[in-house]
């Protein structure tokens, strides 16, 4: 991290830039408003740094919109960073001034989500998964396919999240479609309404969930990448399968505002975001996934995010979430009231 941030330093010094104080913004106690990391940020580099947060993609959006040249780093998550992009409120990264980008996953760095318009506007910081989970009690060799929601041996065991937009992006996977662009609903319907028998509960929480497996009542069901970690760490019998069919993936990103007048300050902090020393020392304490292969390298053979979301094949399967029409999650919900309603 040292010799990292002091050449980022250096280079701060050679084009006569002064320390500066940079602008990010993000949800509250995710990672960059971390005190050692900003305090280690400042120490190498003179830049100071001020969070100011955002409760969702819409407020952000809109603090872009209307606080010209208040921000020089943003958390965008994929889904959003095109529309940013279109209504030129983020700026092309120069990947020059991040000495750590060769090192982060080509999967994600070409992201096509995170390069509107042909040009990378928003470095691939973190990601994550909803999968499948199975209780190891039960399984002596892990699944490899969604199937395994379907399969009569487990009827009364199996559970997924009520929530109709995931509950119909599984069947899309499970039927072989884009879970971004559903084409063939009746496949997704028929799907559905021949997993809800198998179904013994949904659930909703973390929390919820934790309970059912203890209790021995679920087999397999769906699951959140980082919740898993935390159930594992609890010591329940739980493992986290990426299937062939693949998994519904997040991927956030780190921007540089267009009016941000702080930008090479602004890279060095992206830079150090995805150092892996900062990863490495944050991981612990829940991080998701990092883009950094480095990184996820660094981990201890029994880390969570180097066991299962570490391996470049798994980031290939992966689905990463774009951003779904009012009309089309209305027509989910509807139809997953309707097979809700028909048991």
């Amino acid at each position: 991290m040292r010799k990292l941030l002091l050449t980022s330093a250096l280079i701060l010094a050679a084009q006569g830039a002064s320390a500066d104080e940079i602008r990010v913004l993000n949800w509250q106690g995710y990672g960059t408003d971390l005190d050692w990391a900003l305090a280690a940020f400042t120490e190498q580099t003179g830049h100071t740094v001020v969070h100011e947060y955002f409760t969702s993609e819409q407020e952000m959006l809109t603090k872009l919109r209307t606080n010209p040249g208040a921000y020089d780093v943003v958390l965008i998550n994929s889904a959003y960073t095109a529309q940013a992009q279109a209504e030129g409120l983020i700026a092309p990264i120069d990947t020059a001034k991040i000495t750590n980008f060769a090192d982060l996953d080509p999967g994600l760095t070409g992201n096509a989500d995170l390069n509107p318009a042909g040009a990378l506007h928003g470095v691939p910081w973190t990601w994550g998964l909803t999968s499948i989970a199975v209780n190891t009690n039960d399984f002596a060799e892990l699944p490899t396919s969604l199937s395994v929601l379907w399969d009569p041996a487990w009827t009364g065991r199996v559970s997924i999240r009520d929530d109709g937009l995931e509950a119909v992006q599984f069947a899309a996977m499970a039927t072989g479609q884009n879970i971004n662009a559903i084409t063939d609903m009746e496949a997704v319907k028929e799907k559905l309404a021949a997993l809800m028998p198998q179904i013994t509960t949904f659930w909703s929480s973390e929390n919820d969930w934790n309970q059912f497996m203890s209790a021995g009542d679920f087999a397999v069901a769906t699951y959140w990448s980082g919740s898993a970690a935390r159930s594992q760490a609890a010591g329940l019998p739980v493992a986290f399968v990426v299937p062939e069919e693949g998994a519904i993936g997040w991927l956030d990103g780190l921007s540089i505002p267009a009016s941000s007048t702080h930008q090479d300050a602004a890279h060095a902090f992206i830079d150090w975001m995805v150092d892996p020393e900062f990863y490495v020392k944050w991981e612990p304490d829940g991080a998701p996934a990092t883009s950094n292969t480095k990184a996820a390298a660094a981990l201890p053979e029994t880390s969570f995010n180097r066991a299962v979301l570490g391996d470049p094949a798994v980031v290939a399967k992966v689905q990463f979430m774009q951003p779904v029409s009012d009309a089309d999650r209305e027509a989910y919900l509807k139809l997953w009231q309707d097979l809700k309603a028909a048991q």
